[in-house]
């Protein structure tokens, strides 16, 4: 048997794919020739969701769809025989035989009613992170895409860079000791992510809807609001309508490393602690800062795990060896302390990851490389490939929808500031706060559901 041929029989094996689809098949030659490429259709395609494409191009784009001609111009011209769209749903009615897989990179409030209607149609789907909005959408997209036994990967680029595979390594060779806390966080784009000083122009301020932007279908599920120029076309991420601020924006870059390295599985226990913050006042948008605290149970042979998050103005904590160095402590990234030693590392994949201090590095023989490389750490290329392989791909919807679920904990946590919030995840509810408890699942308008 040949290998490529094994690999896919085997990965079949494993997850239960019961079949072989005809454009996995059409897929599988080694040559990038019309008869084997993969027909993509893409849900947002300003923005990331451009960056994305530009990773996916050497594929046919069958189909581009966006609510912002405007935001969606490049793509446009990039991809000229791509049929455009402005209504996702209209797109799967003309389309959905033609299309193979699809990229979702809409604002989070609408990931999951367009992830769920490719996943209904049985497409294979990229999703940028996090995820989805909510905790309930999440878990209807990896129950979906489980059901329907197709590739999916969130979009946590890291995930596939050779960083992240030496920070697992070096931790899991005993590197660091045991891990006991971790410090991670993200201090950019302040002004983004906290919109409070807009909250009476929101509320006061009338606006004429620019004409190439249909702005009933940019909001989706969600009730109606008046538009407002500061929700468009980045900052939605500081209204917690739209967006999970800045740790739903971070986490799955920054905690992704630790996730893995660790299997922290999902928390027990999360607090959060604001800045300039009322949680009633304020609960339609995301605070000057956040320290948020999970708590993680022991698991396998690890002891239990406390995570620190530090957003805005909550910088990370500069460890005692960085003195040493003369060095200034990561401002997006993490510090993990074992007993043994620390790590700090930047972001989208332990960027620049090292023992601290620098002497600690120097003398550090490094381990043997256990996990395979993805060839270019390119992510999109990972689930391109997963898909002609017919095999999983790194960050499925399994793995970086737990990863994403965590950062929407804590976005709950900030709802609730000041309590410590008992999490059950089996039960997917707080054992001690009912009110936390109802903000898992999302508030749809008539005509929307998951």
């Amino acid at each position: 048997m040949k290998r490529r041929s094994f690999i896919s029989t085997s990965a079949a094996t494993a997850f239960g794919f019961q079949f072989v689809p005809a454009h996995v098949l059409r897929a599988q030659g080694t040559a990038q020739t019309p008869a084997n490429k993969l027909r993509i259709a893409a849900i947002g395609v300003g923005g990331r969701g451009a960056a994305d494409l530009g990773d996916m191009a050497g594929e046919d784009i069958v189909a581009l769809c966006d609510v912002d001609e405007h935001r969606a111009a490049g793509s446009f011209a990039k991809f000229p025989k791509a049929r455009r769209f402005t209504d996702f749903r209209k797109m799967f009615d003309a389309m959905n035989n033609e299309i193979d897989a699809v990229l979702v990179a809409t604002p989070d409030h609408t990931h999951a009613v367009a992830v769920l209607a490719a996943l209904g149609h049985g497409k294979h789907v990229y999703c940028e992170k996090p995820l989805a909005h909510t905790i309930a959408e999440v878990r209807a997209m990896r129950k979906a895409a489980l059901e329907k036994k197709v590739i999916t990967q969130v979009g946590n680029q890291g995930h596939s860079s050779d960083s992240i595979r030496l920070f697992v390594e070096m931790v899991q060779s005993g590197a660091i000791g045991n891990v006991s806390e971790i410090h991670a966080g993200c201090d950019a784009f302040k002004d983004v992510y906290c919109q409070i000083s807009k909250q009476q122009a929101i509320q006061t301020e009338k606006h004429e809807v620019p004409k190439e932007l249909d702005w009933d279908l940019w909001q989706g599920p969600l009730k109606t609001r008046p538009f407002n120029p500061a929700y468009v076309p980045f900052s939605w991420r500081g209204f917690s309508a739209y967006g999970s601020g800045c740790i739903g924006d971070w986490i799955c870059h920054v905690v992704d490393p630790s996730f893995w390295a660790l299997d922290l599985g999902m928390p027990t226990a999360i607090t959060a602690e604001t800045k300039d913050y009322d949680p009633v006042k304020h609960a339609a948008f995301y605070p000057k800062g956040t320290r948020i605290t999970y708590e993680f149970p022991a698991k396998g042979k690890r002891g239990p795990v406390k995570l620190i998050w530090h957003d805005g103005d909550f910088g990370i904590p500069a460890p005692e060896e960085l003195k040493q160095d003369n060095r200034k402590v990561v401002g997006i990234g993490a510090v993990v302390i074992g007993d043994k030693g620390k790590i700090m590392h930047g972001s989208h994949g332990a960027g620049g990851v090292r023992l601290i201090p620098e002497a600690s590095m120097k003398d550090f023989k490094m381990p043997e490389k256990t996990i395979p490389r993805v060839p270019k750490g390119n992510h999109q290329h990972d689930w391109l490939n997963a898909i002609r392989e017919n095999r999983p791909a790194g960050s499925s919807f399994e793995y970086g929808g737990s990863l994403s679920e965590i950062g929407l904990l804590g976005m709950i946590a900030v709802r609730r500031s000041g309590t410590r919030l008992e999490w059950d995840n089996a039960a997917m509810k707080f054992t001690n706060d009912a009110e936390a408890t109802a903000l898992l699942t999302p508030e749809y308008r008539e005509g929307w559901s998951l």
